[in-house]
Parts: structure tokens; sequence; C-alpha cells
């Protein structure tokens, strides 16, 4: 590796150029070989991106990736997303490379942009969900690209890094290294890259249909796409999620903490959580600047975290947030509606995402005000 450097001590280090403060500075070259042989051998491997922490497998071996959606308990027919290293070809793994994929490719790889295109003949359904399309994308953390990059070589470029978020299928994601310890304890190998810069999902957009439709808001913008490719992609509609191929977190109940949330006004809030009993523990995340907040914040029963006012801090700390929360053991969290701009979209999604899992057509029923 070109980037390897040698110091005086003998050891080889992968210097990062991860922004994020928390991250280390350096990463040993035995560390990341210590993960190359596990998924060598076919175990899994946590591994940090630039979006969440990543559960890994080696993509090409089945009874590996089977494993991802047994520790998860994900189902077999929700696709994983495949991970590059940066420079590796990822036609072996499509029919085509379109010149709108390549476009794509040229513009935000490395970086968090998944694309969803049609496989290859020769590629496993465990990666496709038993699909005819697959998830590729090319991280740009520096740990994430020393990892696939040394598993590339060990394999001659001919296989890459299957991985869904590391985290139980459904949960919040996770965006620091406790997080993956919170779900699996030390039975995952577990590379510490420190926090996530972005802590929010990667962007998919889908391209195995003959036109790019967004399947996920992420980092990368609906704008950013449509200047890069000269066309809007088109957004889900009840018309094309019919056809959409599934994809990885796009399930209308997503990202979910255990405790139940519900997106409303501030003045809702307010009244909501008068409602309650004085015993019952509430939380909120709402912004500091409203009135309503100094009553809430005065309420000894009542958790309260000041929601970011930037769009880019608030997906940065969303997760971590909703974590927090959640290890309280409060009946319920209150989260302040957001604008429903452009600039909000990313939060919004999640935040849907997550309150959906507890409406009535959900997986868990809201618990009224009494219980």
């Amino acid at each position: 590796m070109s980037d390897i450097r040698r110091y005086s001590d003998g050891c080889h280090t992968l210097p990062l150029t991860s922004t994020n403060s928390n991250a280390p500075k350096y990463y040993t070259l035995a560390t990341i070989d210590a993960a190359v042989c596990r998924l060598d051998a076919g175990e899994l491997v946590a591994f940090p991106t630039e979006t969440v922490y990543g559960l890994g497998a080696d993509a090409c071996n089945l009874q590996a990736v089977a494993r991802i959606y047994e520790v998860k308990n994900r189902p077999a027919t929700h696709p994983v997303i495949v991970h590059l290293a940066s420079g590796d070809d990822p036609g072996r793994w499509v029919l085509s490379i379109s010149l709108e994929a390549q476009r794509l490719i040229d513009a935000f790889w490395p970086g968090p942009l998944t694309l969803i295109l049609k496989r290859a003949a020769t590629i496993t359904n465990a990666v496709s969900g038993g699909q005819d399309s697959i998830g590729l994308r090319c991280p740009s953390h520096p740990v994430a690209q020393a990892l696939l990059r040394a598993f590339s070589d060990l394999r001659h470029g001919h296989s890459s890094i299957a991985a869904p978020s590391a985290n139980k299928f459904g949960y919040v994601s996770p965006t620091i290294a406790q997080h993956v310890r919170d779900a699996f304890g030390d039975s995952i190998y577990l590379l510490d890259g420190g926090a996530c810069d972005i802590g929010i999902e990667s962007t998919i957009v889908d391209l195995s249909r003959g036109f790019p439709s967004l399947l996920r808001p992420g980092r990368i913008t609906q704008q950013q796409i449509t200047d890069v490719l000269g066309i809007a992609p088109q957004l889900p509609s009840n018309s094309s999620i019919a056809t959409a191929p599934r994809s990885s977190g796009t399930l209308k109940a997503h990202y979910a903490p255990h405790t139940p949330i519900s997106l409303l006004p501030i003045e809702d809030i307010l009244n909501t959580v008068e409602s309650y009993s004085s015993h019952k523990r509430l939380a909120v995340i709402a912004s500091n600047s409203l009135p309503q907040a100094d009553v809430l914040r005065g309420r000894p029963n009542l958790e309260f975290l000041i929601a970011p006012n930037n769009p880019y801090t608030y997906e940065y700390k969303l997760y971590r947030m909703l974590r927090q929360l959640d290890s309280l053991n409060v009946l319920r969290i209150f989260i302040e509606l957001l604008p429903s701009t452009s600039e909000w979209t990313v939060v919004n999604d999640r935040l849907q995402r997550a309150e959906a899992a507890f409406k009535s057509d959900g997986p868990i029923l809201i618990s009224s005000p009494n219980t």
C-alpha cells in the first residue's frame, strides 16, 4: 500500500485523513491485517464508514453473508450493499456501467452514494436479496478504505465486502464504535475509527430501471444528482415504489429506537406532555430558542435535548440523541416537527420512518398516556 508509512518503532501505520477530531490519528496495519484474516476466514468484521458503522463479510462467501442476516435478524429478502475499494472495478458486479452510473461514480465516489444496478449473472443472490439488481458503494472513510484495499489486494481485486449497518435490524444505526459493542458485545471483531463524520446513511440512487430514481435521501442531495446527470431523479411515488428494487433502509418503518417516538409541533408537544401524570418519565427533542422550551425544561420528569438548528448537525447527532434517550427508560420521546424544506429532507425521512414503527399499521403499537 502506497499510503503506509514506516516509523522508527517499526510499526506500519495508516494515516487517517478524516476531519473528525474524534477519530484516531493512525491505524496500525496489524489491526487491518487481523480484520482481513477474519474476513478471509468467513467471519464478520464491523468497520466505520463516513456515514455509519457497517457489519461486513466477504461478499463472495455465501455462508459469511448469511451470517450477517443471522446476527442482525435481517429478512433474507432485504439486500445488503457491496462496498468497494477506491479504484476497484465495479463492472465485475453488474451487467454494465451506464453513462449515468459512470457520471455519478466520477462525481461522488469515494463518498456517501449507493448505486442500484442490474447485477451480473455470476453474482450470488445472497447480497441482492434474490433480486436481479445489486447495491454498490465506495466509502470515503480512511479505515474503511484501508480495509477494503487490503482485502481486495488479498483476492487480487476479485472480492469486496458486503455490509449493512452494524446493528440489529430496524434499530437506530450505529455512528460510534460503542453502538456496535452495545449490539454485539465482543462477538464481532470491531475496527474503531471514531465517530462517523456524517452520521446518516448513504443516498441511494436506482439506475436499474432505465431512469434515475432516488430511493433514499442522504448527504448527496437530489439537486447534486440533477446537476451531474442533467435530469432530476424521480422521487418515490405509489407507482414507482411498486416496481422499485428493494434496497437497504427503505422500509416504511426503520431506524427506530425501542422507545416510542412522536413527531409533533412544539405546541402539541407542550399540551401532550401536560396530559401525562407527573410521575411518568418523558423525553423531548426541541429547539432551545422557543418560549415553550423553558416550560418543558422546568418539568422534573422530563429529559430535554436541544435540537440542532443546522440540518447537517442534526443528521450528525440524530442517532446518538435517540440512543441516549432510549437508554433512560422514558415512556415516550417527543420530537419537534421540523420544516418541510429541502435542506431538512434527510432528517425528516429518518424520523418519519422511525415514527412509523410505532403507528397502528407498524410493527409496534403506541401506548396511551395512561400506561
